[in-house]
């Protein structure tokens, strides 16, 4: 490190680092200077055009800009002489001369700091401003308050890197434009937020804090420190509340997001608010019997179900699951819990099923999302968990995105892949669909679908054909090498070029990048695991990464990222059907005498069923009995025919929801649930992060906190459960989960976020795991060579298409939160197919247009949506939309070692309305 400067500020001696301005010198020393065009936060950089923050250094003929400049030694300043007063007293009014004279935000940065420098400024004459613009859902554009800081440009262009928001003209003429000069709603801003949280003047600000005429509506309440309930990055962010509902949001400088948010985590939340909100306990009524094809308004319920009370529907819950187990045993009954709830919750409902209902039944959405890539990096690392987070990216020479769309499913992960390609790492993605992220990448592979291993497996005979493997870590930190290497000389680029479709030089090219980085990370997503071969795709991510040495180090690792805000931490915490908290299997009998007596019941001692299985036992009549928490398999599973005429089969369906879902029209018992923003506990994100959500409301009506909710039924099947609070339910599972140690509820409370694994509890979490070996039993990784499958059904004459399926930005998982989200609904309103542009010419169909995709499940009806990024051959359909749901065309053939159904490859079909018509 470079020695400390030592320089006068305002006749004291101070110390500045070789990267500190004088500006952040004087801030770490309690000394406010005025700053406009710079925020102090991580990925701005300062860039000193407004000139409000101007110093005098001695000996200097001008003013200095101190968020520009750097201090040298000796250098005497003063940040409070008249000349720099008078200076900035003359900026301040000179920009609220042009100010709107009702001011947006009177809280601005820029007013507030007017009333200091010059509260009786705007003197001069006013020019003009710019009409309002009111085209975007969720964010209010008044240029007549803007000043040209240019902060919202590099928000958008250097921290998100959307690269939507520029400068045009000249001088005085000089305005901010959103792509070329179009109106914000019809621009290609992904709503992110970033430009709204940076701007100093009320430009721009959310809309739910304005009135009809752009106003300000006044402050908020107050303010409740928390986390974002979508996808498994984990951003931090602060609730801020106003007359007890979520007035705004904003992003907080934590590990994961520094400050960051996409549009869901900023303008998705008054869903909670929605009037379908569930507020009291319903019980089927006796003249509504199920039926598969049950039609159902979510927003007029009695239909099928009346109100009870709490003890009613407790009782009648608990009474159907009692009867069921005396009557079918343990095996008739099962659970599903969710991973958008808390680690406590999802704890308690294992713990629920395993010692209330006495059966390893079990399991979430893991199993639909990452459960392939959890069994192979189980079976080869010893660890289900990423190696190192996926903020290493920027210390990344070469990043593998495989079988993700990080800006639609990760958006903030996604900045810092930009910001890693940015500043010069190699990004390259590989997908058989293309996407926003390959705009910044410096090599695209759109490979032909369900190839994945073919390619894989040629990249890698190019590593060891052309000796291009780590043999000191090979040696040092594995086992199997020689087979593989053995397996993968068939595997030849030429040879599998025809089966992936991507020539063999661009292998060999792709190959030699990553193995001859220094440092290499590989990210992937459900288009990896959604496969019946999903596994074995891992398992050759993983082998590619072992063989390079490509583990263990900064800026390398091996990061499967996580679809659900924390299914990391509910498969933690137990919630899968053959393992205990923290991966213990269930058919251990160490294992299952260890948990006997901790939970002082006896256990069944076989592995249980996985969701799919789960389903199919429910059609064979099996399974009688299920609660299922805060999920929505009658939107979610494959083959949604068969999933629903499962759940119309039970004798007893208890479904705690927030809202009257597709699965809770099937329920015999609705239990109302708290949402996100209603409930304390923790949450494991991607990165291993456990992290502390808080409270900011209280929940509706007779709605109930998730936890006691389930306490409840435990008590009525005949456990002792008392807890007061999740902060116990957390100090049990420290009792059992060697994960957590080092992590307690008051840590959390202080520090927001520890990553595990964590020494004690004044160590910092380890963020890069692995580089002294895994947690096998040798302690070393595994090599495991895998064959090429076909998927389990092909294109044929009749289904000629390759159906993928998966999320889009604007919409979480089933759509139950964000199509109840006003603005994000309103963002993107209507169930789509993304298809070719020459397909769609050769099927004679034209954008928008409404069109029949089958295949040999179902049939759909939804919008054809041109797509250049789509394939010859491959149409892409959102799950979240009920009216058009996906999954009645999924395939529910499974991995057999994740036990993941094949969601991202099926036969289709499509037609023209017209042409059925004619039919």
């Amino acid at each position: 490190m470079s020695d400390p400067i030592e320089f006068n500020l305002d006749g004291k001696t101070v110390t500045a680092t070789a990267d500190e301005t004088i500006w952040q010198v004087a801030q770490r020393l309690g000394t406010e200077i005025p700053h406009l065009c710079y925020r102090p936060s991580d990925g701005y950089r300062a860039d000193g055009n407004c000139r409000a923050c101007m110093v005098e250094i001695a000996g200097e003929r001008t003013l200095a800009a101190s968020c520009i400049r750097k201090p040298s030694a000796g250098m005497n300043v003063q940040t409070g002489s008249e000349r720099a007063r008078q200076a900035r007293q003359l900026v301040f009014d000179l920009l609220l001369s042009d100010q709107p004279g009702e001011a947006h935000d009177p809280n601005s940065a820029l007013l507030t700091q007017a009333q200091a420098l010059s509260p009786d400024g705007g003197s001069f004459p006013a020019r003009a401003g710019p009409k309002s613009d009111n085209s975007h859902p969720a964010i209010a554009v008044n240029m007549d308050a803007c000043i040209v800081c240019g902060l919202c440009v590099r928000a958008c262009r250097e921290v998100q890197v959307n690269d939507v928001i520029g400068l045009a003209g000249r001088g005085a003429d000089a305005h901010i434009v959103f792509d070329l000069g179009d109106d914000m709603g019809a621009s290609t801003c992904v709503g992110c937020g970033e430009c709204v949280q940076a701007c100093p003047t009320g430009a721009l600000l959310p809309k739910s804090v304005v009135d009809d005429k752009g106003l300000f509506k006044g402050p908020a309440d107050r303010a409740v420190e928390s986390l974002c309930p979508y996808c498994g990055v984990g951003c931090q962010l602060t609730f801020n509340i106003r007359d007890e509902k979520i007035y705004y949001v904003e992003g907080r400088p934590g590990p994961a997001n520094q400050a960051r948010l996409c549009v869901k985590g900023r303008y998705g939340f008054d869903y909670i608010h929605h009037p379908e909100r569930l507020t009291t306990p319903l019980i089927r009524r006796d003249d509504a019997p199920k039926d598969r094809a049950l039609p159902f308004d979510p927003a007029n319920p009695w239909q099928h179900f009346r109100e009870a009370t709490w003890e009613e529907a407790l009782d009648r819950a608990a009474d159907g699951f009692r009867s069921v187990r005396d009557n079918h045993g343990s095996s008739a009954l099962a659970g599903f819990g969710s991973a958008k709830g808390s680690n406590e919750e999802a704890y308690l409902v294992q713990k629920l099923v395993r010692t209330g209902f006495g059966t390893n039944n079990v399991d979430h959405c893991t199993r639909l999302c990452h459960a392939s890539s959890v069994a192979a990096l189980m079976e080869t690392i010893g660890s289900g968990a990423v190696t190192a987070p996926f903020g290493e990216a920027v210390n990344a020479d070469v990043i593998i995105v495989i079988g993700a769309n990080p800006t639609v499913n990760h958006p903030v992960a996604a900045t810092f892949f930009k910001n890693a390609a940015k500043a010069g790492s190699k990004l390259v993605v590989m997908d058989p669909r293309g996407q926003a992220l390959t705009r910044h990448a410096s090599h695209m592979l759109q490979f032909t679908p369900g190839s994945d291993v073919a390619l894989l497996n040629a990249m890698m005979n190019v590593i060891v054909t052309e000796q291009l493997v780590d043999d000191q870590y090979i040696a040092a930190q594995t086992d199997g090498f020689e087979q593989l290497k053995a397996h993968v000389t068939a595997f030849t680029p030429e040879r599998m070029a025809p089966i992936c479709g991507i020539a063999a030089e661009k292998i060999r090219e792709i190959a030699r990048l990553y193995a001859n980085a220094e440092r290499a990370m590989i990210f992937w997503g459900m288009g990896i695991s959604q496969h019946i071969h999903g596994t074995d795709n891992a398992r050759c991510l993983i082998a590619l990464a072992l063989m390079c040495g490509q583990v263990g180090r900064p800026g390398t690792g091996l990061h499967p990222l996580r679809g659900q805000n924390n299914v990391q931490g509910a498969s933690d915490a137990g919630l899968i059907p053959m393992f205990y908290p923290d991966y213990k299997p269930v058919d251990s009998g160490e294992q299952i005498a260890r948990y006997e007596t901790f939970w002082d019941q006896t256990l069944d001692q076989q592995r249980g069923l996985t969701v799919v299985e789960i389903t199919d036992a429910m059609v064979d009549g099996s399974i009688k009995a299920v609660y299922i928490m805060g999920e929505n398999p009658a939107m979610s599973d494959p083959d949604q025919h068969h999933a629903r005429t499962g759940l119309a089969n039970l004798q007893h369906l208890v479904v705690q929801d927030l809202f009257l879902t597709e699965t809770a029209a099937f329920a015999d018992v609705v239990l109302p649930a708290s949402a996100f923003p209603e409930k304390d506990g923790s949450f494991t994100n991607t990165d291993r992060r456990v992290q502390r959500g808080r409270q900011a409301l209280q929940p509706p009506g007779g709605a109930r906190q998730d936890w006691w909710i389930i306490q409840q039924l435990a008590n009525r099947l005949g456990l002792t459960w008392d807890y007061q609070d999740v902060s116990e339910v957390f100090a049990e599972m420290r009792q059992v989960m060697p994960s957590l140690n080092g992590i307690t509820w008051e840590r959390l409370d202080r520090e927001h976020a520890v990553t595990y694994p964590c020494d004690d509890e004044l160590s910092g979490g380890k963020e890069v795991i692995f580089g002294d070996g895994f947690p096998t039993a040798d302690g070393r990784g595994k090599f495991v060579p895998a064959d090429i499958i076909a998927p389990d059904e092909q294109p044929d004459a009749e289904f000629p298409l390759v159906l993928s399926t998966g999320r889009v930005l604007e919409h979480w998982h089933t759509g139950s939160m964000t199509r109840r989200a006003h603005a994000l609904d309103a963002l993107e309103p209507e169930a789509f197919v993304e298809i070719n542009p020459d397909d769609m010419a050769s099927y004679g169909i034209h954008p928008g247009e409404q069109v029949q995709v089958s295949s040999r499940r179902g049939k759909i009806t939804l919008m054809a949506r041109s797509d250049h990024n789509i394939p010859a051959g491959l149409i892409f359909i959102p799950f979240c939309f009920v009216e058009a749901p996906a999954n009645m065309l999924t395939n529910a053939a499974l991995d057999p070692f994740g036990k993941i159904p094949e969601l991202k490859f099926a036969a289709a079909k499509l037609q023209k309305q017209t042409s059925l018509a004619a039919e």
